[in-house]
């Protein structure tokens, strides 16, 4: 330990002595670790903006779901007698905050002046403490959504439309029997758009959405879990579905794609007949969305593989330098008896020290500045809106996120340090007395 605590002295004092240049490399340093800091805290911000969205919109943290098919050939995202499946699961669920019936479908609005694709979600809004959280009228009001032949559309929609609150909407949809079937509903509530998973999702009442296609009282889309914590997903997703089978249901195999990619692609080309429950979890049913995260990801890495490569440069010419300055130095401790494997451990640890405190800083810089635009509130261009799923930059800085990137920059500044520390560990003291010659 005392012989540590005299290497880190020694690297230190070196360090102190070309101060000018060790924190301008150390100032990149930072620049980079912020960077770095900054680019997590904006995917896991958009990762909890699309779990906030999409399990308002779209899904539960894990859902109860499935296909009806009255022929091999032709198939519907229902659940029948969904209640109780949904009593057999409840049981022996702590991790259960509250459950929601969503009906599931698709129709054509009509309007006086345009027409448009709809996903339809069928909402119970007396049952749904969440959605008022995330979904905010800009005209009407949320309570009217309870009233039969009502419809809540989003702004871009509405003006789509043409329609203000009181106007009435045409749906027309196909029936599971391959009929069509049209409804009138009545626009009660204009929404705040919620990035691209609000451009197509509109809600009517259940009851509605039973009446257009025509199905019994206890048939649904799919019952939305919501849990206390969302990580347990996963964990929870397998034990509902090892309930449902031992109940006696049938149920799908776990298979990560949306249930309308499995309804187009999978199960109407299966032969079989009536119910099969299907389990999913949110980020499967949001997997068609992952690419956003993944592409800002990949453009992120990009810039900071540029931006480390620059600073691999500058650290080893900079020790180059320093130890073509320190020759003298070196060679005269090696000449009085210091092995080659000090000066090499000596100067890795000189280096080490700089990235050390140049990524820490530069943590604790990029962590400050997420608190400050998070503060400001800054305002997302409409545009941009539908690729961060979020109104308002919003940036999660994660304490291990951060103390991982300051290690992987302390780590990269280290491997960068190792051709001046071997070329300084080789060094003769022959060298040094021809230096002072």
């Amino acid at each position: 330990m005392t012989v540590l605590l005299v290497d880190l002295q020694i690297a230190t004092r070196n360090l102190a002595k070309h101060t000018r240049r060790n924190l301008f490399l150390a100032g990149a340093i930072g620049v980079v670790t912020a960077f770095l800091v900054l680019l997590g805290g904006l995917t896991e911000g958009m990762r909890e903006a699309m779990l906030e969205s999409a399990t308002t919109l779209m899904t539960g943290h894990v859902n109860i779901g499935g296909f009806f098919k009255i022929t091999s050939g032709t198939a519907a995202p229902l659940v029948t007698e969904y209640e109780k499946a949904l009593a057999q699961v409840r049981q022996d669920l702590p991790e259960l905050d509250f459950a929601a019936p969503r009906g599931r479908g698709w129709a054509k609005g009509v309007s006086e002046t345009s027409s448009m694709d709809l996903i339809l979600a069928g909402i119970d809004i007396r049952n749904e403490p969440g959605f008022r959280r995330v979904v905010h009228p800009l005209q009407g009001s949320l309570d009217d959504l309870a009233q039969p032949g009502t419809i809540l559309v989003f702004q871009k929609q509405a003006d789509r439309f043409g329609v203000k609150v009181g106007d009435s909407l045409t749906l027309s949809a196909p029936t599971t029997r391959g009929a069509s079937n049209t409804a009138d509903v009545r626009v009660v509530v204009i929404a705040k758009d919620i990035g691209l998973l609000s451009a197509w999702n509109a809600f009517i009442p259940s009851e509605t959405l039973r009446q257009l296609y025509q199905l019994k009282v206890g048939t649904t889309g799919a019952v939305q879990l919501y849990l206390k914590d969302p990580a347990a997903a996963k964990q929870v997703a397998a034990r509902v579905r090892g309930k449902l089978s031992a109940a006696g249901y049938r149920v799908m195999d776990p298979d990560p794609r949306p249930y309308w990619e499995k309804l187009m692609f999978k199960v109407t080309n299966e032969d079989w007949v009536g119910q099969k429950l299907d389990v999913t979890t949110w980020d499967e049913e949001m997997s068609f969305l992952s690419w956003i995260v993944t592409a800002v990801r990949w453009l992120g890495g990009i810039l900071v593989v540029i931006l480390l490569v620059i600073v691999v440069i500058g650290i080893m010419n900079t020790l180059a330098i320093a130890i073509r300055e320190r020759t003298r130095e070196i060679g005269t401790l090696r000449a009085i008896g210091m092995q080659r494997r000090k000066v090499l451990w000596l100067t890795l640890l000189e280096a080490g020290l700089l990235g050390a405190a140049g990524a820490a800083a530069g943590a604790l810089g990029g962590a400050g500045l997420a608190a400050l635009l998070n503060a400001a509130r800054i305002a997302v261009p409409e545009d941009v809106q539908y690729f961060l799923l979020q109104d308002r930059l919003h940036i999660v800085v994660q304490p291990a996120s951060a103390l991982g990137f300051a290690a992987l920059i302390t780590l990269v500044t280290a491997v960068a340090s190792a051709w001046p520390a071997l070329h300084a560990a080789r060094l003769r003291p022959i060298t040094a007395i021809h230096h002072i010659g």
